[in-house]
């Protein structure tokens, strides 16, 4: 059996041998033949074929890129004057419903007027001519403290206006996106806004304290033409009569 196995080995290794030094057919001659433009063919096609890879990251790199940039243009700012400035407004808002006497209202403004601030009716008696010269008066001083009320809170706010002005500024100087940036702006803008409304609530107030007192010395020239009429006005003279003394 060894034997046999041995010659069998041998006869393998033979007939190989026999085959790799016989001639080759035309056609296995062919197939070995190395083709120069098949071969650049095929390297200009794996060049083309890379940079078409590379223009795909490049592409994706470009469009995670503008995905962050579009992350940074919807933030948020993190700074919010908002609550600041309701605030400040509503309580300029409060001093001014906070009116006394003749407030901020048509309606009173026209009933004041015609009962308060009307012609002298010559049949009024002279202690209510002093009464309503007093009420008048009331008016008027009260219209003024309401006035510097309203001074004295602008004033206080003003502390307050420039440091959220000044962390806005900040903030919009900082700004990681567009979205931020707008939104400091319009932030600005509404804290803007709440100045003009102090100066707009500032110009109503002493324009009403202003309007009291020219009309209660308009009411006051009337009041006193009717007092001088009634005091210069011809009444009954001395008349003599009969007087009884010592009972």
């Amino acid at each position: 059996m060894i034997k046999l196995r041995h010659f069998a080995s041998a006869s393998g290794l033979a007939l190989a041998l026999c085959l790799s030094l016989a001639p080759l057919s035309p056609l296995q001659a062919q197939s070995v033949v190395f083709d120069p433009s098949n071969y650049a063919q095929n390297i200009m096609t794996a060049a083309h074929t890379l940079q078409q890879i590379n223009n795909q990251i490049t592409s994706l790199q470009n469009q995670a890129r503008s995905l962050l940039n579009q992350a940074k243009n919807l933030a948020n700012l993190p700074f919010s004057s908002l609550q600041a400035v309701q605030q400040s407004l509503t309580q300029t808002q409060q001093l001014l419903q906070q009116a006394q006497r003749i407030a901020y209202d048509i309606q009173q403004i026209d009933k004041a007027f015609s009962t308060q601030y009307g012609p002298v009716n010559s049949s009024t008696s002279s202690s209510a001519l002093v009464a309503g010269a007093q009420q008048r008066w009331q008016n008027s001083l009260a219209s003024f403290q309401d006035a510097m009320r309203v001074q004295a809170g602008i004033v206080q706010a003003i502390d307050t206006a420039r440091s959220q002005a000044s962390a806005l500024v900040s903030s919009s100087q900082s700004a990681a996106g567009a979205l931020q940036t707008s939104q400091a702006g319009n932030q600005i803008l509404a804290l803007q806004s709440k100045q003009l409304a102090d100066v707009t609530a500032l110009l109503a107030s002493q324009g009403r304290a202003q309007s009291l007192e020219m009309a209660r010395a308009a009411e006051a020239q009337e009041q006193g033409r009717e007092q001088m009429s009634r005091f210069i006005a011809p009444g009954q003279g001395y008349q003599p009569g009969n007087v009884s003394m010592f009972h």
